[in-house]
């Protein structure tokens, strides 16, 4: 981060600030009836209709023992709780290493540049399981490193050295190690041959439409073709023929220019790409990082990346038919004929919502290693009756070629005019319905500032509130049941809010009250009973609009009554971020990010321990299944 208090976002728009929003009228119009919207009602359930907050009590009641567990309680304090019933303990954290010959985490130096290559990677986000010859493999994302953690040995948590710099670099990425279970738990096992670090030095392929483009050709590769590492790596995706879709997010962060007169292009300027970096200096000890001597660079970051977790040496393929973004996670689910679709979501404030649809059919079985480099890339926009259409974004509707879609398209979607979103983050398809939903964890400026590319940020449909710090829970159901149909019905789940402190639409919906109330949804995951898992990364200070909700949680929602729980909350300073099974489906992995963020945490270790970001395996006290 830029530093300990200011996110992502807030520092990408302090070096490209939004213009004020001035097209009023166009706001108005758009609004739809708040009050009427969300007052005491909230539209979800099969039929879409509106239920009041009687009914959906009645409903929640009749279900009540579905859940399985009874709700905790928010809460401020530093570590990992649970229900009764339920347990945890920490699986691996930031700098344990990966095989016997590195040396466990050092509190003192926090690791080299060498240890950390051979070590977990920092702030894990998104992971899956994968199993195959009676192994159990993890993929992990590794997003990006806290400075003040990660160089805290060091005056004022800032790099001593180039090994500190490079050390930052090798903490990003993917993590992939084996894991077994013996009488104690689940464990790393360390030396697996399927160990492997997967960092923003790490060789990659291109595929797909922008494959040898003029706009990825760079002094590293005059051909366009390859690529070098991946870095950012937020949500993720798992594919039916066993692969691992990680996604790039913020990359653009780590760029810098060495001529403080350097005029950015238009598409840096849209994609956030600034004169100076988040303070990772990565520019300062490899070049291809300073984009007034390297201007494509950038353009070769900010793709869903596909990694076979099976196959240590395989190459990473940066799958650039599926756009370039800040992908927070590619949710993959089959057509009614078998195509694959991606549903895909581009966390920045006032971006946009995105399907990819292949032209070939997945075959079970067969050849499927390239089926994501062709097909055909969709964004949405929604209208204020609650339907929706997926628009095409091809050469004829945006007058861009193939490879300027791959590679500006936010660009591309801006000419379609999608819908401006409250910043999408992970998408999740009901694996027993033909329905999605996308947790648009919040925008402040809603109805108040156009997105990075001066789109209109109107209030109204599916981003009903001016100024949202709360954030929603977005459903949409295609036409006929099929998820290759080009129209859609959409509702909103859940409306996050405060209703200890407010009256009005920011009180939340319905089944959200005094007991279960948060704010930010991010991350999503169904379980195989159809239960909706969300986790949190917002407002932990407990305290204004923000009092009571206690520190980032894990609730699970019931999408048939709309009954949400709190199941976890999170130590101190901390996102609570990624989700997976056990193969046996008793022991539930759950991601824990940046704790101690700003200083005031000591996860997992407790004491004076140095906070590390961690994996938990969480499991019932009676052996039971996790979902």
């Amino acid at each position: 981060m830029p530093d300990n208090s200011v996110s992502f976002d807030e520092y990408d728009e302090i070096h490209s600030p939004r213009h004020g929003q001035t097209d009023l009228d166009r706001v108005i119009e758009a609004a739809i009836d708040r009050r009427g919207f969300v007052g005491g009602a909230l539209t979800f359930g099969l039929g879409g209709f509106l239920l009041g907050t009687t009914s959906l009590t009645t409903r929640a009641e009749a279900a009540a023992d579905r859940f399985g567990f009874r709700q905790i309680p928010a809460g401020t304090e530093d570590t990992i709780r649970v229900p009764d019933g339920y347990r945890w303990e920490t699986l691996i954290s930031w700098g344990d290493p990966l095989w016997s010959d590195s040396p466990n985490f050092d509190e003192s130096t926090r690791g080299t540049a060498a240890s950390q290559q051979r070590a977990f990677g920092d702030n894990n986000d998104g992971m899956a399981i994968f199993q195959a010859g009676g192994r159990t493999v993890f993929a992990v994302n590794n997003e990006y490193t806290n400075r003040g953690i990660i160089w805290g040995n060091r005056p004022e948590g800032k790099p001593a050295n180039d090994d500190d710099i490079l050390k930052g670099l090798l903490a990003h990425g993917v993590s992939v190690f084996e894991i077994a279970r013996d009488g104690d738990g689940w464990s790393v096992v360390k030396d697996s041959p399927l160990n492997r670090r997967i960092t923003p030095d790490t060789e990659m392929e291109i595929t797909g439409p922008a494959a040898g483009s003029d706009l990825l050709r760079t002094a590293a590769d005059p051909t366009g073709a390859r690529s070098r590492g991946t870095w950012n790596n937020c949500g993720n995706g798992q594919t039916p023929w066993g692969t691992y879709l990680t996604c790039e997010e913020n990359f653009n962060g780590y760029f810098s220019s060495s001529d403080p007169d350097y005029e950015r292009s238009p598409s840096m300027r849209r994609y956030g790409i600034n004169l100076d970096d988040w303070g990772y200096g990565w520019a300062g000890v490899q070049e291809r990082f300073d984009i007034s001597r390297h201007p494509n660079e950038p353009n070769r970051a900010g793709y869903v990346v596909e990694i076979d977790p099976l196959d240590p040496n395989s190459t990473p393929k940066k799958r650039t038919a599926l756009g370039r973004f800040k992908h927070e996670n590619a949710d993959v689910v089959l057509a009614d004929d078998g195509r694959v679709v991606v549903y895909m979501g581009d966390d920045e404030r006032g971006e946009f919502l995105y399907r990819f649809v292949t032209e070939n059919r997945y075959t079970e079985g067969g050849d499927n290693s390239d089926i994501l480099d062709s097909g055909t890339l969709y964004v949405a926009r929604f209208s204020d009756d609650q339907t929706g259409t997926w628009m095409a974004m091809t050469p004829e509707t945006t007058g861009m070629d193939a490879d300027e879609i791959a590679v500006n398209t936010r660009m591309a979607g801006s000419l379609l005019g999608a819908t401006t979103m409250d910043r999408p983050e992970w998408v999740a398809s009901n694996p027993f319905q033909a329905e999605a939903y996308v947790a648009l964890t919040n925008n402040k400026n809603r109805g108040l500032k156009p997105n990075a590319g001066g789109d209109a940020t109107p209030v109204g449909g599916p981003n009903p509130r001016e100024a949202n710090v709360y954030g929603q829970i977005l459903r949409w159901r295609p036409d006929g049941g099929d998820h290759a149909a080009d129209t859609f019905v959409w509702d909103l789940f859940a409306l996050a809010g405060n209703p200890t402190v407010h009256s009005d639409e920011n009180a939340g919906s319905a089944n959200v009250n005094a007991g279960n109330m948060f704010n930010s949804p991010d991350g999503m995951m169904f379980d195989q009973r159809g239960f909706l898992w969300i986790q949190t990364d917002g407002n932990y200070s407990n305290e204004g609009d923000f009092e009571g909700h206690g520190n980032n949680q894990m609730l699970v929602g019931d999408t048939a009554t709309g009954e949400i729980r709190r199941f976890l909350v999170g130590p101190d300073e901390a996102e609570i971020t990624g989700l997976a099974w056990s193969p046996d489906r008793k022991t539930m992995f759950v991601g824990v990010q940046h704790p101690g963020e700003r200083g005031d945490s000591h996860f997992p270790g407790g004491g004076d321990s140095v906070p590390r970001s961690a994996i938990v395996a969480v499991s019932r006290e009676d052996g039971g299944l996790m979902g």
